[in-house]
């Protein structure tokens, strides 16, 4: 039997054990968090390779000590969180003198206290290869003298078997002198350059394919890091240059130039190119895969955000309430234009329920599993219309810090609702009119074309077709969205729906404040269908709500707004209607509610609040009335007038 003393005695021990092992491992080791960038631990063998301490190390990101390979690195650290296992020979590392040497990465994934991390082990390929290198010499050199000079002559006369080895290799290979000539060129690099041994042998190699950047600007030759190898004796590498094929077509590469040493004295360089353009493809691919996902996980941050923004908000409507024949002729609208995809413009005063119309048609059309975006457009400040429709790339000007979808982008495939259009700038109006009409965009900062597939259902309260007469609107953006009308009555029009409509809230406004026994009288429904509701259906809603919220012993108490000598638009409608049997325009209408408003006013000496004031008499609220004084111009007329009798 083991007592827990004994028990935690060996845990201790097993964990002095592992760290000792990790600690003084000869081979260098790292324990790394590749979620958060940053090395957790590392042995001394990693310190000594690195040139660093293990204080220095602990401070620093692995994409300063690896990321150069960035897109490597992504790739390596990706595969081994997935799989467990990773290993990758095209990373290299920085050392503390800033130079780089390529290394072998081995990863292991493991798991402590809950969290995922990597152990990873480094291996310097140079470093390697020279330990191989000087094990092969010194066996030669056990295998006798006479070796090491048959060794020695195959290298310096280029017997046939070394050229065959030499000329079966895919890499391009090619030798210079200290004078930079070449001596020495294989197939390999006769073919990628297009060259043949007369163009190549004993010409200066440089001025051959490596004279022009990519770009065409010169490359100085004492620039050139293949003839470095030769002045300093120094390996030299080239991780992304270009080379130049004889037709003058630049391919990108990756090479090494090695120095030669005989005796102590440098004789000249061998060069090492590999062709590097499919991988530079794959690499794109791989990076155009990764922004495409980055940009669609913002578009579905961006699209979840907003459906619950929508969901949280306060939900008006559940469906359209009413057996009135302009309710059943809405119905019938709806039928015939859901299963189109031509554009709607919902006209109607401020209240009537024109985003439930809306909302109908889409759930009713073929778009109706992708979303519907709704977009107040008279609650957008105007110098962010662009931004808020087409959205905005990263700096594109002061306080983006992302990359941002547009309104437009987000609804691609279902439909787009611009809530009172009128209040649209008449300079962005031809950008509208140019995605409505191509179904094309560019974000702000962007010259990227977007395409978008948006049903556009558009709602005013403003009459456009007049606004476009008098140019604050654009005719052709009007045509465009006017492809199928659909005017929303007032509710002082649907009398008949006034009892459904208060009903259906009575019942929802109740189960909200869990006041389910309150009950409408014949008396409240009679005063209900008497008043005029300039407000519409949101003012009979709130009318309910402050009825079941006052309610008394389930018996409402009904606060409707003064209704001084009637309302006068209500009895200007009625003589109208007792007068005459023609029908009476939505513009004339218009013309009218905006008359009498006038009159109120001038009535009021322009007085909007107290009990003397226009909105008292008008049945308003000072605010309501204040915002449609705005919207209708009157001041600007009053303005006008005098100027006209001078």
């Amino acid at each position: 039997m083991i007592d827990n003393d004994t028990n935690d005695g060996w845990q201790e021990l097993a964990y002095w054990m592992r760290h000792a092992a990790f600690e003084q491992c000869p081979e260098p080791l790292m324990l790394l968090d590749p979620q958060k960038n940053q090395y957790i631990d590392c042995n001394i063998a990693s310190c000594d390779l690195l040139g660093f301490s293990r204080q220095e190390i602990l401070k620093m990101s692995i994409s300063y000590i690896h990321g150069r390979e960035l897109g490597q690195l992504i790739v390596f650290t990706e595969e081994a969180m997935l799989t467990g296992h990773a290993k990758s020979k095209r990373i290299s590392c920085r050392l503390k003198n800033d130079m780089r040497i390529p290394v072998e990465l081995s990863a292991s994934r493991t798991v402590i206290k809950g969290r995922e991390y990597l152990v990873v082990s480094i291996k310097d390929v140079d470093s390697e290869e020279r330990s191989r290198d000087k094990a092969y010499a010194d066996q030669i050199a056990r295998n006798g003298i006479l070796e090491w000079k048959h060794l020695q002559s195959i290298f310096q006369q280029g017997e046939r078997d070394n050229l065959l080895m030499l000329t079966s290799v895919g890499d391009g290979i090619y030798c210079v002198d200290t004078n930079g000539l070449c001596t020495f060129i294989n197939p390999a690099a006769k073919r990628l350059l297009g060259r043949t041994d007369t163009d190549v042998l004993g010409q200066n190699i440089h001025y051959v394919h490596h004279h022009t950047h990519e770009d065409g600007t010169h490359y100085p030759v004492e620039e050139c890091p293949i003839y470095a190898a030769i002045r300093d004796g120094i390996v030299h590498e080239g991780i992304q240059e270009v080379f130049w094929k004889h037709d003058g077509t630049p391919f990108p590469v990756e090479f090494t130039s090695t120095p030669i040493i005989s005796e102590g004295s440098i004789i000249g360089a061998v060069v090492v190119f590999r062709d590097i353009s499919q991988r530079m493809e794959t690499e794109k691919k791989l990076r155009d895969a990764l922004q495409e996902l980055k940009e669609l996980k913002v578009r579905l941050e961006d699209e979840n955000a907003y459906l619950q923004q929508e969901i949280l908000s306060e939900q008006r409507y559940h469906g359209i309430i009413g057996e009135s024949p302009a309710i059943k002729r809405i119905h019938q609208q709806i039928g015939l234009v859901a299963q189109t995809d031509a554009n709607v413009l919902i006209t109607g005063e401020s209240g009537t329920g024109k985003e439930l119309i809306a909302r109908a048609i889409h759930e009713a059309s073929t778009r109706k599993d992708k979303p519907m975006i709704r977009v107040n457009c008279a609650a957008i400040p105007h110098e962010l219309f662009e931004s808020e429709f087409f959205g905005h790339i990263r700096g594109a000007f002061t306080g983006a810090v992302r990359d941002r979808i547009g309104r437009f982008e987000l609804a691609n495939g279902g439909t787009l609702f611009l809530d009172e259009v009128g209040e649209i700038p008449l300079e962005l109006q031809s950008k509208l009119l140019r995605v409505l009409q191509e179904g094309q965009l560019e974000r702000v900062g962007e010259e990227k074309t977007r395409n978008v597939d948006v049903r556009v259902i558009a709602a005013t309260n403003k009459n456009l077709k007049q606004e476009a007469e008098q140019q604050r609107f654009r005719e052709d953006l009007y045509f465009r969205l006017n492809v199928f009308p659909i005017h929303s009555p007032p509710l002082r029009e649907r009398e008949n729906d006034i009892a459904l409509l208060a009903i259906h809230f009575l019942d929802t406004i109740g189960q909200k404040f869990n006041k389910d026994n309150c009950k409408l009288r014949k008396s409240d429904l009679a005063q209900l269908q008497h008043y005029a509701w300039p407000g519409n259906i949101r003012e009979l809603q709130n009318v309910m709500e402050r009825a079941v919220i006052t309610a008394q012993q389930g018996h409402l108490g009904l606060d409707l707004p003064n209704q001084k000598a009637s309302n006068l638009i209500a009895q200007e409608v009625s003589q109208q209607i007792e007068n005459s049997s023609q029908i009476v325009f939505d513009d004339e209408m218009q013309e009218r509610v905006k008359r009498n408003m006038l009159i109120a006013l001038e009535k009021c000496d322009w007085k909007l609040f107290g009990d003397d004031g226009a909105a008292v008499l008008l049945g308003l609220k000072p605010t309501t009335l204040a915002s449609r004084i705005k919207r209708l111009g009157l001041q600007k007329v009053l303005q006008k007038e005098p100027q006209k009798e001078l």
